[in-house]
């Protein structure tokens, strides 16, 4: 890999929703080699790679900028989309196809929020594939227009970062910035859940509905993750975590999301152990937030072949809600910095930002209340505890 490179790819690298957009463009297009590439006058470089079909393209790989159809995109910024090499009137005698053997083709640029373009989000297969459907193409544009959106970011935290010396400022600048873009992705998300929504709506194969269920659960994903962003710089920023109480039947509320969590996790076992009918002065959204965060928390990190308990108690006018899970010890270590922003355990499942434990706590805090874990070599169990009144 050229060297002048390497931040490129790694930028990319770090973007954790990169595979799973790639993964998505497989599907969608069903081609078998999907990229990332940055793309400049001199160079096309592989930044991450989805390879079904052994095109043998790993990530810092190059290309001959020459020899791609990339080189074309770069100077007209336009996508390229081949449905059938043998019948497209512009590609049909293209050298490109016939040096890499391809006979379907899609290159959308990424264009950063400055208006350099950094390089393509691109697909191939060796058969025929029909590429060219509108939903197809729009849903590949707002991917790469999504990826711009991220690396933009990514670069403008790393220069604040090189920039500022002083830590408080550094964060502050952070956290500011987090906000703004947890905001500027609610735009294209959006869209991307209007577009899966209608066309759920139409007559669709049986591969087209899975492909489609699959994206609404890829932007559910995504949508909780830019809500997790929001909830932790306005916490941070001085607003707080917002609250709508009122009186709430907690059993039902409970209820509802363990079965929720039960669909998902077909193949773990929780155990719902809150049997009194109590009414709560609280937020339901915000409590439905902490006890889904703590059930996912145990799913992720507690033992497989061990049940999951959730209990609940009036203690003296205190509810006290309990998630407990079998599993290894948390270190004392680790458990001193569970609560901060952007800590996740060091084994087990490493999705997500490491915000979902401080902003339970944060949902805590803002109740009146205190969230609290207890391990050991038996079981680890999280304490949600607020008054009732």
């Amino acid at each position: 890999m050229i060297e002048q490179f390497e931040h490129d790819v790694a930028a990319v690298q770090r973007l954790t929703d990169v595979p799973t957009i790639l993964d998505t463009v497989c599907r969608l297009t069903g081609m078998g080699f999907a990229a990332v590439a940055r793309v400049t006058p001199d160079h096309w470089v592989a930044c991450s790679v989805d390879d079904r079909i052994d095109f043998g393209l790993a990530p810092g790989g190059e290309l001959n900028i020459e020899t791609t159809i990339c080189h074309e995109i770069r100077v007209s910024r336009e996508p390229v989309i081949i449905d059938d090499v043998d019948t497209d009137p512009v590609y049909r005698s293209h050298r490109t196809p016939l040096l890499y053997g391809f006979k379907s083709y899609i290159s959308v640029p990424i264009i950063l929020p400055n208006g350099e373009m950094f390089g393509t989000l691109c697909a191939i297969d060796p058969n025929p594939k029909r590429v060219s459907r509108t939903e197809v193409a729009n849903a590949i544009k707002l991917f790469a227009s999504l990826i711009g959106t991220l690396l933009a970011a990514g670069k403008s935290v790393a220069l604040a970062e090189s920039n500022l010396s002083d830590e408080k400022a550094t964060s502050k600048l952070r956290e500011q910035f987090i906000a703004v873009l947890g905001h500027d992705l609610r735009n294209p998300i959006a869209s991307l859940q209007a577009g899966t929504l209608m066309l759920q709506k139409e007559p669709q194969t049986e591969k087209g509905n899975r492909v489609l269920s699959m994206m609404h659960e890829s932007l559910d994903r995504i949508e909780a993750l830019v809500e997790n962003v929001l909830d932790f710089a306005r916490g941070r920023l001085g607003g707080g975590i917002s609250l709508n109480r009122r009186p709430t039947d907690v059993h039902i509320l409970l209820v509802q999301a363990v079965e929720e969590i039960r669909s998902a996790n077909p193949t773990r076992e929780v155990k719902f152990e809150c049997t009194i009918d109590l009414t709560v002065n609280l937020d339901p959204t915000r409590l439905y937030q902490v006890i889904t965060n703590l059930l996912g928390n145990a799913i992720a990190h507690g033992a497989p072949d061990e049940p999951i308990r959730v209990s609940c108690a009036d203690v003296d006018g205190i509810f006290c809600l309990s998630v407990t899970n079998g599993g290894a010890e948390i270190p004392l270590t680790s458990r001193a910095r569970l609560f901060e922003p952007f800590e996740r355990n060091t084994e087990g499942n490493r999705d997500g930002l490491g915000l979902g434990l401080y902003i339970a706590s944060q949902i805590a805090k803002a109740h009146d209340g205190v969230l609290m874990v207890a391990s050991d070599a038996d079981a680890t169990t999280f304490t949600f505890k607020m008054p009732i009144g």
